[in-house]
């Protein structure tokens, strides 16, 4: 199973699920510091700010980056959940999960796992660039991009409630 949380909430969420493999989306370039974490030996920290175009000084999501969320994702032995979280847990950290879900969910479509976001997670505004970068590398033709713009944009939140997403 595959979990979504704020960083706020990291801490609990390994604790309550026991995960043994954690993707983090961060604008640190240092992981998250926790007592918790030590019990995750599957860890992916991606240094990037939450923006979808370029900026100078910050760091946009990047294509080898999103590749490398793929690797770790097919590299998952499903045996044990998956976190990923980011800093408010609605945009970096949702379009991770959408991007690993399109990985694997084979009896649903781009459009269906994208309802099934905004359903599980109503503040969810996934950062588009990963999405679209996510969209490329599967070859998915823009079919990602197009289910997450016809969601829209989520509920105004301060933070995104932790969440499950079924990944296969």
């Amino acid at each position: 199973m595959l979990y979504v949380c704020p960083a706020s909430q990291l801490e609990r969420m390994l604790k309550a699920t026991r995960a043994q493999h954690m993707v983090s989306l961060t604008s640190s370039s240092e992981p998250p510091a926790l007592a918790q974490i030590d019990t995750v030996p599957e860890r992916l920290h991606l240094a990037m700010h939450d923006i979808s175009d370029l900026r100078p000084g910050l760091i946009a999501p990047a294509f080898e980056q999103i590749e490398a969320l793929l690797g770790f994702a097919r590299d998952w032995n499903w045996r044990s959940p998956l976190v990923v979280h980011c800093h408010a847990g609605i945009s970096r950290s949702t379009a991770a999960a959408y991007v690993i879900a399109n990985l694997f969910a084979r009896e649903m479509d781009e459009v269906a796992l994208a309802h099934m976001l905004r359903e599980r997670a109503p503040s969810a505004t996934p950062n588009r660039r990963i999405v679209a970068l996510g969209d490329r590398l599967l070859e998915r033709e823009g079919r990602m991009i197009r289910a997450i713009h016809q969601i829209g944009r989520g509920r105004e939140a301060f933070a995104g409630e932790p969440f499950h997403y079924p990944a296969r």
